[in-house]
């Protein structure tokens, strides 16, 4: 295959993140997006510099020239969206959460399954390269057998009734926003690092905004915060700002964690801790170079990112020199670098989350809202 031609489902904050996080694989070409409008498609479009822009994203799978597409809508449409792209014989890479129950997620893996079609689901967070790092250790018993887990996934940027957007309300974004938005990275990271499934969780939801002021016009993710009064509108809401829960992990280890969008001063604190029989490490995607490893009978560490340093394959992970830093942006990369390698040769190494891994964190979430709606543990 020659360059591979890839198109946008998503106008919105995630559009962004990854029409330039495509820009950024050599064999790969972004020529073409679909919003929800002809006018945001093109508004868009014109803003990134791509030429092919429409209302209808089907005229876009049609295209026998398109040979990907990345859905980056509302959860609700990841099911239709997805479904439709590889049946038109496109590989899929789709953002998290991957649908809205774990019905629409089983239908999206069976019809992956069907094509043979490449298909990732778009947990990016676990491919930081001290994370990677991390991963590498505990495989290798650095830390001995892991025992507990725990963390949080904190923001603020839904933390006023003012603060609006889709994934508030539930018939866009599903019963979970916290958790299924942020939560299900958390979820998913500490089963990657770890290699243990989670097998019982018991949760507990909490709304602190009964109702939100919903803006009478479109605002992006992560933005609204200058509209004035005249321009909401009052709307109940149902899905959560914050949870907790507990869980357990293979047979042995415990852990708890919690989520939320309400804490002030938490931009995007994704934050864990694993410790095991010999070890223990903590890492904070706000400070995403840095990982702290502790000891019990010798002096604990402050690593910094450095790929000439890190262990085994973890090394792939970086592209940069030690004192470089690479974020989040450069997570996505590392993502489509690997897609888009099975995209172009069939017979290359899955090495990204699939849709079968996106199904697992669906079951997963509808585990929380059992336990939640239960007030008490469940097995996984």
């Amino acid at each position: 295959m020659g360059k591979i031609r890839t198109a946008i489902i998503g106008t919105g904050f995630m559009g962004k993140v990854h029409a330039e996080g495509i820009r950024r694989v050599p064999n790969v070409e972004l020529v073409a997006v679909a919003g929800s409008s002809e006018a945001r498609a093109k508004a868009f479009a014109d803003a990134i510099g791509v030429e092919r822009s429409t209302g209808d994203y089907r005229t876009l799978l049609s295209d026998e020239s398109i040979h990907a597409v990345h859905v980056l809508t509302p959860n609700a449409l990841h099911c239709e969206m997805s479904v439709a792209a590889l049946e038109a014989g496109k590989a899929v890479l789709c953002e998290k959460p991957m649908a809205m129950t774990p019905a629409e997620s089983e239908k999206m893996v069976e019809v992956a399954e069907k094509t043979g079609l490449p298909n990732c689901i778009q947990h990016n967070l676990r491919y930081y390269p001290v994370v990677q790092h991390i991963r590498q250790m505990i495989a290798a018993g650095e830390l001995g057998e892991v025992l507990i887990v725990q963390g949080t996934y904190s923001q603020d940027w839904l933390l006023y009734d003012t603060d609006y957007n889709w994934r508030v309300e539930e018939s866009a974004n599903g019963k979970l926003r916290a958790v299924g938005d942020i939560g299900s990275h958390w979820m998913d990271m500490i089963q990657h690092l770890t290699g243990l499934k989670i097998t019982a969780l018991c949760a507990e939801l909490a709304t602190f905004h009964k109702t939100r002021k919903r803006p009478k016009f479109s605002v992006e993710t992560f933005t609204g915060k200058q509209l004035k009064p005249e321009d909401y509108d009052e709307i109940a809401i149902t899905t959560e700002d914050f949870a907790a829960v507990m869980l357990r992990l293979g047979d042995r280890a415990r852990g708890a964690y919690t989520v939320s969008q309400v804490s002030a001063g938490n931009k995007n604190r994704f934050e864990f801790e694993i410790y095991g029989t010999k070890a223990g490490v903590r890492w904070n995607q706000e400070r995403p170079d840095e990982l702290w490893i502790g000891q019990r009978n010798s002096p604990n560490q402050v690593i910094v990112k450095d790929p000439s340093l890190l262990r085994g394959a973890a090394a792939g992970f970086a592209d940069l020199p030690g004192g470089h830093s690479e974020g989040y942006d450069d997570s996505h990369k590392q993502v489509f670098k690997r897609f888009y390698a099975k995209v172009a040769d069939r017979s290359a190494p899955v090495d990204y989350p699939t849709f079968a891994d996106g199904h697992w964190g669906m079951h997963l979430l509808s585990k929380v809202v059992e336990s939640a709606e239960k007030r008490g543990w469940v097995d996984c």
